[in-house]
């Protein structure tokens, strides 16, 4: 069973955020939660409680279709971050000339779901997000 969370219109910046989250796509949320609770990068905390949410849908889920819920069964699918809107500033210069400052935001996205039984990697891992 897959659930999915997102944080929409975060304030950092998308290129910040996708460091921390190629971090943890790929392990198991558990795992991931501990990594990112240690994380010196300020964008961890946002996406940890990413990740804590969707660990919660799945319960949620789990428990609408009447299924056993098993947290350290689960492991991040996706995680990627878009850019969002991005809010335009202007900062006073020299000589009564204004300079624009982007004030870029992201939408955190993160899938979890179970962990495949044969223990090859998830089909949908990896699909969307930096190639390098």
């Amino acid at each position: 069973m897959e659930a999915k969370a997102q944080a929409r219109y975060v304030r950092v910046t998308p290129l910040k955020a996708r460091r921390v989250v190629d971090v943890i796509r790929g392990k198991r949320a558990e795992e991931a939660v501990t990594v990112l609770r240690f994380a010196p990068q300020a964008a961890a905390e946002t996406v940890r409680k990413v990740v804590e949410s969707a660990i919660a849908n799945a319960r949620v889920k789990a428990d609408q279709a009447g299924e056993a819920f098993n947290a350290s069964a689960l492991v991040v699918r996706e995680a990627y971050v878009d850019e969002g809107p991005t809010l335009k500033r202007m900062r006073p210069r020299a000589q009564g000339r204004a300079n624009r400052i982007l004030k870029r935001t992201s939408h955190i996205t993160v899938v979890v779901g179970e962990d495949t039984k044969d223990g090859a990697a998830p089909a949908a891992a990896g699909t969307k997000g930096r190639t390098r």
